[in-house]
């Protein structure tokens, strides 16, 4: 069994809705219903794997639109939810797409950037599987480059060479050759910069073309390097050898039309009618070059074909300006499940600044804690923090949490200069510290919307 960070099959299919929001809650405050939708989502993904075949082709995912304000956990939420299931997971921004026929990116893009990612998470955990042969065959060739293999015999042996090999085998071991530099063969990939415009998008051309004349465009190259990096790279080439590409495209592809999901990000900047003064290349188009998408059809990838009639769309916008309502009735079907998510208030902001697994103090604490700095937050520095960055968002811009960031850079900022002086120091942030080094610049507005 492949190692992993994530979940793996196995274990998904033994967490609930329940036990998935738990996981959920170690990283995102509050935003339940959110939360409770994504899991139910991903464990329908569970409930449809035991289905007959014919009636699991017709079971659809109910993409989920999550209407909110920026900094709130929309993107979060994705990302997490994508690591739980082990997924294929792109996250593209609706904004930076064009209609079909204009200059700019096309909605199929986003399918096969997420065939690139599925492509990249089986190549690893396949060279993972063969980790252990590939570095015995890396020692092996390595070992050739430092003890070369003797001349044919003369009659006058002086050495063994077997022992000689062996004994540069335990100085492998210790770490003893590591700088001592080595010459080997290494792929140059180098490609000249290619545009053209087809229907499989700008971004494919040059990848064809290294696929059909590999010989113009790659090349094999001596190179010196220390054995240690040498290692790393024989190790590459060696785990390669023991793959087969053909199979890692085949089930990259399988996990994309299976258990994708694309995060599209600011679906409110193309929510609009057209406006009957000539064609909006960044709002209705773009909603009608999604809906094929959404709905599910084949796109064509260097990969092969990737149908998208099972990827899990999750769409996010702040909806500010514009409403749900705005978009196209075919667009605003293929998005049933729909969840609000609520402002953060002064309590939540405490509550992510102390809470979660990667909560922000931690974050600061242990980075500093690697210059031999002890530094702690009261809960009054805290409590603090939260209400200026309230304070922020309501005079400025609201930007959510990541106001947070902001606040604790700023914060922290003369600590950190000084850090490498102040090994073994103990650094106590309490509310008094917070208000000397924030309480001014946040009452000048002027300044705060440039600092802060």
């Amino acid at each position: 069994m492949i190692s992993s960070p994530w979940p793996g099959a196995a274990e998904l299919d033994d967490l609930t809705p329940r036990q998935i929001v738990a996981e959920l809650d170690k990283y995102i405050v509050g935003q339940d219903d959110a939360k409770r939708a994504v899991a139910i989502a991903l464990r329908n993904r569970w409930r449809r794997r035991q289905l007959e075949p014919d009636l699991a082709e017709e079971v659809l995912p109910k993409n989920i639109l999550m209407i909110g304000p920026t900094g709130v956990g929309k993107t979060e939420i994705a990302r997490r939810l994508s690591r739980l299931a082990r997924a294929p997971f792109a996250k593209v921004e609706a904004s930076k797409f064009t209609e079909v026929g204009y200059v700019g990116r096309d909605v199929e893009s986003m399918i096969r950037d997420l065939v690139e990612v599925s492509v990249g998470m089986v190549r690893q955990e396949r060279r993972a599987a063969v980790r252990e042969v590939a570095e015995r065959n890396a020692e092996e060739r390595l070992l050739d480059i430092l003890v070369p293999p003797p001349p044919p015999a003369t009659g006058d042996e002086t050495r063994d060479p077997h022992a000689t090999r062996e004994a540069f085998r335990a100085k492998l071991h210790r770490g003893s050759l590591d700088e001592r530099e080595v010459e080997i063969e290494v792929q140059d990939s180098g490609f000249p910069g290619l545009q053209m415009f087809t229907p499989q998008g700008v971004e494919e051309v040059g990848i064809n073309l290294k696929d059909m004349l590999p010989g113009m465009f790659s090349r094999r190259q001596r190179q010196k390097m220390s054995v240690r990096d040498a290692r790393e790279i024989l190790l590459e080439q060696e785990s390669d050898k023991l793959i087969d590409d053909l199979k890692i495209t085949r089930e990259a592809r399988r996990r994309v039309e299976q258990d994708g999901i694309i995060f599209l990000d600011e679906i409110d900047k193309v929510a609009g009618r057209e406006t009957g003064h000539g064609p909006d290349v960044s709002r209705e188009g773009v909603q009608r070059d999604l809906l094929p998408i959404v709905e599910g059809c084949t796109v064509a990838t260097k990969y092969g074909p990737v149908k998208t009639d099972h990827v899990l769309f999750l769409a996010a916008g702040a909806f500010h300006v514009s409403k749900p309502a705005d978009l196209i009735p075919e667009l605003q079907g293929r998005f049933p499940i729909r969840v609000e998510l609520s402002a953060l208030t002064e309590d939540d902001l405490v509550r992510i600044l102390t809470e979660p697994d990667n909560a922000l103090t931690r974050q600061y604490s242990a980075l500093l804690g690697a210059e031999g700095l002890e530094v702690s937050f009261t809960s009054g520095a805290v409590a603090e923090i939260a209400r200026l960055a309230v304070e922020v968002n309501a005079t400025t811009e609201n930007i959510g949490a990541r106001r947070l960031a902001t606040l604790l850079e700023k914060l922290l900022e003369e600590v950190s200069f000084e850090a490498p002086d102040m090994k073994g120091v103990k650094v106590e942030i309490d509310r008094d510290y917070v208000q000397r080094v924030l309480n001014k610049i946040v009452e000048n507005r002027d300044l705060s919307r440039y600092v802060l």
